[in-house]
C-alpha cells in the first residue's frame, strides 16, 4: 500500500490494524439515532447536521426536524423560512438551504429517491464527495470510502506520520479506500468516525490507553 510520496506498509500489519479497529468498534460503537435504519433521507440529514456542529448539539435538533419533515417530499414542499426555524440553534443556515434545495431536485428528478451513485449524488447542492460517500456507506450499505475529519485525522497518524493531512487529501482517500474489508464498509466507516471522536482525537489523544498504538506511525509522540 502507497501514499503519494511512496510511503509502503506492511499487509500484515495493516490488517493487524484494521482488525483491531474493528474489535474496539465492537465493543465501544455509540449509540446514535441515524444509525438505527437505513433510510438515505436521515442518513444525508445527520451528516449535514454534523458538518461543524458536535454530536451532542446535533441530537436535540435531528429528532425535531424529522418531526417537522419527516421525508425528503416533506422537506421538498416546505417554505424556505419553515427549514431555516426547523434548523434554528445549529447555524451555519446555509446548510439547510442547500438541503431544501436539493431535495427539491431529489422530488423532482429523482421521483423522491436518492440515486445510489457518487457521481448523481454529487450534483445535488451542498452533496460534496465525503457527503455522497457517506450515503452509499451507510445507507446502501457500499463499500464506499469517506474522509471527515476525524477519519483523516486517524489515518494519517497511524499511517503517515508527518507532513500536512490537508496536503495529502488525495493520498488519504485512495488510503481510505484501499482499506475498506470487503463487504464491511458500514462497520469500518463507522469506526474510524467513532475511534477519531473517542479516541484518537484532535487534541490529547488518548494514545497509551490505545488498543492500536502499536501500530501508529505517530504513536508516542501525540500521547498525553
Amino acid at each position: 500500500m502507497n501514499l503519494d510520496h511512496g510511503r509502503k506498509f506492511d499487509g500484515s500489519q495493516t490488517r493487524g490494524w484494521r482488525q483491531s479497529l474493528l474489535v474496539w468498534y465492537d465493543r465501544n460503537r455509540r449509540d446514535l439515532p441515524w444509525r438505527s435504519d437505513r433510510d438515505p433521507y436521515r442518513v444525508w440529514l445527520s451528516e449535514i447536521m454534523l458538518q461543524q456542529t458536535r454530536v451532542a448539539a446535533v441530537l436535540e435538533h435531528y429528532h425535531r426536524f424529522l418531526q417537522r419533515f419527516p421525508t425528503v417530499q416533506k422537506l421538498a414542499s416546505a417554505r424556505e423560512s419553515s427549514v431555516l426555524a426547523a434548523w434554528s440553534g445549529l447555524g451555519y443556515y446555509r446548510r439547510a438551504r442547500m438541503m431544501h434545495a436539493a431535495a427539491k431536485v431529489i422530488v423532482k428528478k429523482h421521483g423522491g429517491k436518492f440515486p445510489g451513485e457518487v457521481a448523481e449524488l454529487r450534483t445535488l447542492p451542498g452533496i460534496g464527495r465525503y457527503t455522497a460517500g457517506a450515503i452509499r456507506a451507510f445507507a446502501f450499505r457500499e463499500d464506499a470510502p469517506i474522509l471527515d475529519t476525524n477519519v483523516m485525522r486517524v489515518l494519517h497518524r497511524v499511517f503517515v506520520g508527518r507532513g500536512d493531512p490537508k496536503k495529502q487529501k488525495s493520498a488519504l482517500w485512495n488510503l481510505s479506500e484501499a482499506l475498506i474489508p470487503k463487504g464491511k464498509g458500514y462497520d469500518f466507516n463507522q469506526a474510524l468516525m467513532d475511534f477519531g471522536a473517542m479516541v484518537c482525537t484532535a487534541r490529547d489523544p488518548y494514545c497509551l490507553l490505545c488498543p492500536m498504538k502499536d501500530f501508529c506511525k505517530t504513536y508516542p509522540f501525540t500521547a498525553r
